[in-house]
């Protein structure tokens, strides 16, 4: 096209413009179904007007940049096509998002190699910078993947077309325009099959992004769990456990886990410095080292930036003894949640008695709820914290037998379906053969979830190598609890026959 015949501006799309944006969509995507229908269009208008914007060339379009805006944590992690795009072809925008995801760049074969394209990504990143938002995200086809696939992994494909040894047409465009590749995103599009299903996630960053307070406070939507799977050893000192519980604490924090859960009674080692022999005055021993302990682990909680549930220790108030978990909040708040249910054994060889508050506690990562052991087999605490809308329920656990742990298991299981919410479970393991009752344990830890199609068919995200000391980590999508509670194939929440039956909380301490 002669260069003095043309007249380049761009402009915001209407719905005027649809018949052409279907031409041009057809022409770039015969493969993958052609031109998205009107009604899709028109609601990206609709939603997002500053975010659809065009290349026209005197009165014709010939070029299309569609954008939606997203949530950043959601959508900086894996994810498909179809959690952008459903298969009704909505569009799923979000108006609070924090991040705007690039869906479509389209340039007419007439006009490419006029750079039309880098000035659409520049207009998306001036859109980006206007909204103050933190970046700008796509995946990314790799379209000629198809032609090594045989030879080179898709890894090895995107190394080389980053050293520019092999050409790609999205991604060498893509990584000229400052983007770069976050990771491999499998079977995105799997219809897709130039790219073999793969694509790229892409983040260009806006470096003037300037967060604000309403951000700050925004509930986090990816929240990351680390559970430790805590081996009972023989110890020398208070030091050297407090030692043992930082290794982990410092190991947990390196990936950014937002919690971080301990068994029931992990400290139980340190009866071991004692010579009681009868387990009440054992464990009163063991009491007096709670507060401190508490206290050193809420310091921790603080230098290593995530909040720790404490496991349980027990506590000595005015003579009586409690079975108790704190949760230490990387603010330096500390909350305690005391275990309601306690066992025969507990009750009649260590004279501890059950507490009778139960409450969520807000942190800066979701609502969260603590039940000990014991106390996840009573699946009326659960409902009560449900009812409270926790998102996670924490459960330090201590299990001597597999008969016993599996009862813990299956319970949490059963709390975390109905009353549709993740549900992390941590033991012990190993032995402790010079303290009396406390010789054997048995564990596998494990992160639970509900059961529907957001989640894995067997409702585990995670779970710990049984009895081996070993750290878990799973990261809970928030987003996915919210759409189960109105869009799930069963609804045990919205569900329940309150004409008929109620859980009745009666009041705490």
């Amino acid at each position: 096209m002669p260069q003095d015949k043309l007249n380049i501006q761009l402009c915001n799309l209407t719905e005027k413009y649809y018949g052409q944006i279907e031409a041009l969509m057809d022409e770039a995507y015969p493969d993958l179904g052609g031109a998205w229908p009107l009604h899709t269009i028109t609601r990206l208008i609709e939603e997002f007007p500053e975010g659809q914007i065009g290349v026209i060339d005197s009165d014709e379009l010939v070029g299309i940049a569609l954008t939606v805006q997203v949530d950043y944590q959601r959508f900086s992690n894996p994810h498909v096509y179809e959690d952008i795009v459903d298969s009704n072809d909505d569009v799923k925008n979000n108006p609070e998002g924090d991040a705007l995801y690039g869906l479509d760049v389209v340039i007419k074969s007439s006009h490419r190699g006029l750079r039309l394209g880098r000035r659409l990504y520049d207009a998306r990143k001036e859109l980006c910078r206007q909204y103050n938002l933190r970046a700008i995200l796509a995946g990314g086809r790799i379209p000629n993947y198809h032609q090594h696939a045989e030879t080179l992994t898709p890894a090895q494909y995107i190394e080389q077309v980053s050293r520019r040894a092999i050409y790609d047409p999205i991604l060498t465009f893509q990584l000229a325009n400052e983007f770069q590749v976050k990771r491999l995103m499998r079977k995105y599009l799997p219809e897709d099959e130039k790219s073999v299903g793969y694509a790229t996630l892409l983040e260009w960053n806006n470096i003037l992004f300037e967060p604000i307070d309403t951000v700050l406070h925004t509930p986090k939507h990816i929240v990351r769990v680390g559970a430790v799977q805590w081996q009972m050893r023989a110890i020398s000192s208070y030091e050297e456990l407090v030692a043992q519980v930082e290794f982990f604490v410092d190991t947990v924090s390196d990936y950014q886990s937002d919690f971080i859960v301990f068994p029931e009674f992990f400290n139980a080692p340190l009866m071991g410095l004692s010579n009681m022999y009868q387990q009440k005055d054992a464990v009163l021993f063991l009491a007096g080292y709670t507060e401190k302990l508490r206290d050193h682990m809420s310091k921790l909680a603080i230098e290593y930036n995530a909040n720790i549930i404490t496991g349980s220790m027990p506590l000595n108030e005015n003579g009586h003894l409690y079975n108790v978990s704190y949760l230490c909040h990387r603010s330096g708040q500390i909350d305690e949640q005391r275990k309601i249910h306690v066992t025969p054994h507990e009750k009649r060889d260590l004279i501890i008695q059950g507490g009778s508050d139960l409450r969520v506690f807000e942190t800066d990562a979701g609502r969260v709820g603590i039940l000990i052991c014991y106390d996840v087999e009573f699946p009326e605490l659960g409902r009560i914290l449900a009812e409270q809308e926790a998102d996670i329920l924490f459960v330090p656990f201590w299990t001597d037998t597999k008969n016993s742990y599996l009862r813990v298991r299956h319970c949490a299981q059963a709390r975390a379906i109905e009353n549709e919410c993740y549900v992390v479970i941590a033991g012990s393991v190993g032995n402790l053969p010079q303290v009396e009752a406390l010789d054997v344990q048995y564990s596998q830890s494990a992160v639970l979830s509900p059961s529907d199609f957001p989640f894995p068919h067997d409702s585990v995200l995670a779970e710990a190598t049984p009895n081996t000391e070993m750290l878990l980590f799973a990261d809970l999508d928030m987003s996915k609890l919210k759409i189960l509670h109105s869009e799930g194939t069963v609804r045990n929440l919205r569900d329940r026959r309150l004409d008929v039956y109620q859980v009745k909380y009666l009041g705490g301490e």
